[in-house]
């Protein structure tokens, strides 16, 4: 999945607009991929970017929650949080540096902040887990920004979370829904390549500036997201950078075509695993 390769590209189905929300104890945020976008972009769940430098936008952070079912992937573009949960793991997540927690079978954790002022940016990404792999253990890992591996592009810098491009392999793999999980830093009118497998779904965050996919579609501005089409035969992702050059995730996988039973924290395939996973939570069985 790492080289282009000669095929078509695909085209940009949709331009989507997050929904300014906030979540934990009122950490201001903008959910992008939300909850009806779920099964069109199996197997990711949820997508929210959070950027301030109010403190009153962050501070409050994201108290002692559970989670069951799935995996939360955050990716700290600048600030600096804390994680804490019940399975006894701890660490700092800081400026470029990403935070990949396996809820499993329940997990219970706490992100705060420990900053009281600066600016706070980044993205907490949703993977789904197979019904298979639902109740596996809690498992996490901090990854700091220097174990991000990095390539040089023609006219720019790729960081590659997860999966493999050109021909590196990411700070994480995994098997079965194997993610693509890219950061982009283009300069103006730079060009980008990407070899994609036309089952994966797919799509693009633009986060600074602006992308272009093709001569027949709009440029996608900033805090927007291009939902790519599953076009047949189109095995690639191409695109290039506005005057202003750009800085964008792509994100890729491999979706499960899997029942979707999702409770606030709690993801499962049926009402009665997620029945189970809420009175398992209330009657002390996550911590």
């Amino acid at each position: 999945m790492s080289q282009p390769v000669s095929s078509p590209a695909r085209r940009v189905e949709r331009i989507i607009t997050g929904q300014a929300t906030s979540d934990g104890a009122g950490v201001k945020l903008t959910r992008v991929l939300t909850q009806d976008l779920q099964r069109r972009l199996d197997p990711f769940l949820m997508l929210d970017a959070f950027g301030s430098d109010q403190p009153g936008d962050y501070i409050a952070g994201f108290p002692s929650h559970p989670h069951r079912g799935f995996e939360t992937i955050t990716y700290m573009l600048q600030g600096r949080m804390r994680h804490r949960d019940s399975a006894g793991n701890e660490g700092l997540l800081g400026d470029g540096g990403v935070q990949w927690m396996t809820a499993g079978r329940g997990v219970i954790h706490s992100e705060m902040p420990e900053q009281t002022a600066g600016r706070m940016a980044g993205f907490q990404l949703w993977l789904n887990l197979a019904g298979k792999d639902k109740m596996c253990p809690p498992w996490y890992r901090d990854i700091p920004s220097a174990e991000i591996p990095e390539v040089t592009i023609p006219g720019g810098l790729l960081r590659v979370i997860a999966g493999t491009s050109h021909g590196q392999a990411g700070a994480m793999q995994r098997d079965t829904t194997e993610p693509l999980y890219l950061d982009l830093h283009l300069q103006a009118g730079a060009s980008f390549e990407q070899s994609l497998p036309e089952a994966f779904n797919a799509f693009v965050y633009v986060y600074e500036g602006e992308l272009s996919f093709d001569a027949d579609s709009a440029p996608v501005p900033a805090e927007r997201m291009a939902l790519l089409a599953n076009t047949p035969g189109a095995e690639r992702v191409a695109f290039s950078a506005g005057p202003a050059g750009a800085r964008a995730l792509l994100i890729a996988g491999r979706p499960l075509g899997e029942a979707i039973a999702q409770y606030g924290p709690f993801v499962m395939n049926t009402q009665t695993e997620l029945k189970q996973a809420v009175r398992d939570f209330q009657e002390g069985r996550l911590a």
